[in-house]
């Protein structure tokens, strides 16, 4: 945050530099739109412990640089971003939000009108992380659908994050090409009773209410009272004397260098880099470094469900969307992700609370076989689309082990591509990467990570499937062993 800043002030005397600069901060946890909902952003969790004591620490970075801190009760700053944007293209002025939340898209390219002769300021968005600038085409290559149209994508798709409800069942591409084929919220909403008898059209008939309440809770509000004036934000450069001793304290020993007057780095009470020691360390332990993990529960693979109809797996897909995170896994007929037929899909959200969805099995003999029965089963194309929205949404963490070859079994049978992802093979990489270097030994496969953190001895694939001339493909395993095997 505090180089985010640096690098804002240091564009000051740039051609296309920043002449007026504020930050806006959510001052706490609810808003008048809970008024409105109750169950607005009710179910976020907590912050993360170590992140909390970095919420003071940013109000004073932001002080340190002499630049309004605004926040206000009852409000949220997305709020106070878009009444002072707007005020400012009023003056003829340029805004860029430096943001990348998809709500604050709903204002990108609005501009006002001329005043006085001299033509209205217009609103863009830069996205610090991607070093990127969000105009116009960049939110409909996001949502599909122009920056005024944002708000009733969302309405129809809802957002997990802030338990803003939307309709049940409609993800952000049906959202999308619903307004795109009707125009806008209200438009998709009242061709929902002339379309054909559909999940769709009754889910948009029974969850109009949902809809039009979620269009108002996405709403940004455009006219608060601006608590500072707009005309203080002006940037005359940043006083040196609080930003170095700012910079001194929390040890950002590059940037107090940089900044012109600075004296370099004091002593710090903390050395972060010191020399070291001459004399051999202790041996490596052959439980390394690791912190403990917490207590988890035995193993209990009779607690996994087999999902087998559409009103199971749409549970387990709502329940996914709420945890924001699932880990995923594929099985299927071959290692080659190029040849391979998917035989299922398993999702877990924590210990003992894990799924298979199989669909692709047989009865005994295999599908060549005209006489076998064939285990009840999710169709799969309706399977692929109740999974969809789930597996490309940017607000689910998807997890998996060696994720990248179930990447290529799904965007190539299922046409799903997997966003955002974490793989546990390259954590384990990533922290452990020295462990035969260190004598402490191991990989980083799924039995040997379970066998290691967890102290469970997995199901191989020879015990499900078995081994030379007697080995079954997985579609051929009963679906009771299956799932304990997969989930």
């Amino acid at each position: 945050y505090t180089t985010m800043l640096w690098k804002l002030a240091d564009d000051l005397h740039k051609a296309d530099g920043p002449t007026h600069l504020a930050v806006i901060l959510d001052k706490g946890a609810t808003s008048f739109r809970n008024e409105i909902y109750d169950q607005y952003k009710a179910h976020r969790p907590p912050p993360p412990e170590d992140l909390v004591p970095q919420f003071p620490l940013i109000r004073d970075a932001t002080r340190a640089f002499s630049l309004p801190c605004i926040e206000e009760d009852n409000l949220e700053a997305d709020d106070l971003i878009a009444s002072y944007a707007r005020e400012a293209t009023r003056r003829g002025w340029d805004v860029t939000i430096v943001s990348s939340d998809k709500d604050l898209m709903q204002l990108v390219g609005k501009c006002a009108a001329q005043v006085d002769g001299s033509g209205g300021g217009c609103i863009d968005m830069l996205d610090t992380m991607k070093n990127q600038r969000i105009d116009v085409p960049e939110v409909v290559e996001k949502f599909g659908v122009k920056p005024e149209l944002v708000g009733d994508v969302l309405a129809l798709m809802g957002d997990s994050v802030d338990n803003v409800p939307g309709i049940y069942g409609i993800g952000p591409k049906t959202a999308t090409k619903l307004i795109q084929d009707h125009g806008n919220l209200a438009g998709a909403l009242d061709a929902a009773p002339a379309m054909k008898p559909s999940k769709l059209r009754d889910r948009l008939i029974e969850g109009r209410e949902m809809a039009e309440l979620s269009r108002v809770l996405v709403q940004l509000k455009e006219d608060c009272d601006l608590p500072i004036a707009i005309d203080d934000m002006k940037l005359d450069g940043v006083p040196p004397e609080p930003l170095a001793a700012f910079l001194a304290k929390h040890g950002f020993t590059s940037l107090l260098k940089r900044l012109e007057g600075g004296t370099g780095s004091p002593d710090r009470p903390t050395n972060l880099n010191p020399a070291k020691p001459q004399t051999a360390g202790a041996p490596a332990s052959a439980e390394g470094n690791r912190q403990p993990l917490p207590d988890m529960p035995a193993v209990d693979r009779t607690s996994y469900e087999c999902v087998q109809t559409r009103e199971r797996l749409e549970h387990w897909v709502e329940r996914a969307f709420s945890a924001r995170m699932v880990a995923i896994d594929t099985e299927t007929s071959s290692l080659d992700a190029m040849q391979a037929s998917l035989a299922g899909i398993s999702l877990a959200l924590g210990p003992n609370d894990a799924c298979y969805i199989p669909l692709g099995h047989h009865g005994a003999g295999g599908s060549s076989d005209m006489f076998a029965q064939k285990p009840e089963q999710v169709d799969r194309e309706t399977a692929y689309a109740l999974l969809r929205p789930l597996l490309e949404s940017d607000q689910v963490l998807k997890v998996g082990q060696n994720i990248k070859y179930d990447l290529n079994i799904l965007a190539r049978c299922a046409k799903i591509h997997v966003a955002p992802i974490d793989d546990t093979m390259i954590v384990s990489f990533a922290l452990d990467t020295g462990r035969s270097l260190d004598g402490i030994g191991g990989g980083h496969g799924m039995d040997e990570l379970s066998q290691r953190h967890l102290g469970h001895t997995t199901l191989t694939f020879k015990d499900i499937c078995g081994t030379g001339k007697k080995a079954i493909p997985f579609g051929e395993v009963p679906l009771d062993k299956a799932t304990q095997y997969a989930a």
